[in-house]
């Protein structure tokens, strides 16, 4: 395949090394330095784009590609307020899109572990449930993509919960997400369950961008020549 990277940066020049690895051509790379060459007749010469830009970039670059019909894999976060409407604009065009807060197939996994652990202690009343998400000084949005998805995930499954705040809380029904940033910490998720008694933990942690990077190449893999709205539950068929 021919593809665009949108978002030029550390994650951009990841999935160039995989996407090199498995056999594909970096046919466009954008970043803040040439954004006039993100235009119909460059998109044109792509079979699929993978964005990983800054938030306030996603949504005007998600359009372009949209206008463009060209199939986009979207790994930024941090403009899900757009998402139905963007979806509306990929139906109406024919195009498609997956977006993911996280292309790890190592969390993605985690994500459906978080779900089934949620359904076996919502009986449990005597447990609390508490997200922590540890992440590099460079991370811009607070709480992570990733850390959002794990508390919906946990919400819709155990019936104590209804909504999550990013901050460490005691009020009946709200689930808490606590953020931490340190150093050279590509990203590490704790779902913690505390009693009076014990703890239990599920953990994953990122050892590098690595597994980012490969899980966005299997999802413009899947993507290409398809149509349609996608998600990572799609590409590992869980």
């Amino acid at each position: 395949m021919n593809i665009a990277i949108l978002g030029y940066g550390k994650m951009g020049k990841a999935i160039e090394e995989i996407a090199r690895e498995r056999g594909h051509e970096i046919a466009l790379k954008i970043n803040s330095a040439n954004l006039e060459e993100l235009n119909k007749e460059n998109l044109s010469e792509c079979d699929v784009a993978i964005e990983f830009s800054r938030p306030e970039n996603a949504k005007e670059n998600i359009n372009r590609c949209i206008e463009a019909k060209l199939p986009i894999v979207v790994g930024t976060t941090g403009w899900y307020d757009n998402y139905e409407l963007i979806c509306q604009a990929v139906e109406e065009s024919g195009s498609a899109l997956l977006a993911a807060t996280n292309f790890s197939v190592g969390v993605n996994l985690f994500f459906e572990l978080n779900k089934k652990l949620a359904e076996m202690m919502s009986p449990q009343k005597d447990y609390k449930a508490e997200i922590e998400e540890i992440h590099h000084l460079q991370k811009l949005d607070s709480p992570s993509g990733t850390a959002i998805t794990l508390a919906e995930g946990l919400i819709g499954n155990h019936s104590e919960y209804q909504e999550w705040k990013n901050e460490k809380v005691d009020e009946e029904g709200t689930l808490s997400i606590i953020s931490k940033r340190e150093e050279k910490v590509p990203g590490t998720h704790i779902i913690k369950y505390s009693s009076k008694i014990d703890e239990i933990e599920i953990t994953h942690t990122a050892k590098n961008r690595k597994g980012f990077a490969l899980g966005s190449v299997l999802a413009a893999e899947f993507l290409y020549g398809k149509s349609g709205i996608y998600q990572m539950k799609d590409v590992l068929n869980i």
